[in-house]
């Protein structure tokens, strides 16, 4: 079963964001396509990183989708992603929003 604690590992090491927080949504979708009783299956991921520096939304994405390729071909059924770079003017908002309700780490 995916975790949100082995999600953020694995984009630790493979952007070594400023900023990243990962939350396990599961249990908001039981009963859905997908969703299991123990959850692991639907996930939000906010990230920080200068990898993402000049990329579009669907590059960023894909980025990660590679770096959590093992995941998404197993227990992953969803995954909501919220990825910029450093310099950009939303970055500190989702920063800001995710340490008010108690997520994230630097």
């Amino acid at each position: 079963m995916a975790s949100a604690a082995a999600i953020e590992t694995k984009l630790k090491a493979a952007f070594s964001p400023t900023f990243i927080a990962v939350v396990d949504n599961s249990a908001a979708h039981a009963g859905h396509a997908g969703a299991r009783p123990e959850g692991g299956t639907h996930f939000t991921v906010r990230i920080v990183a200068e990898v993402f520096a000049g990329s579009s939304r669907l590059a960023r994405q894909r980025l990660i989708y590679r770096a959590l390729s093992d995941e998404l071909a197993g227990d992953i059924h969803a995954l909501a992603i919220t990825a910029m770079a450093p310099d950009e003017g939303a970055a500190a908002s989702i920063q800001g929003d995710a340490e008010q309700q108690g997520q994230g780490q630097e």
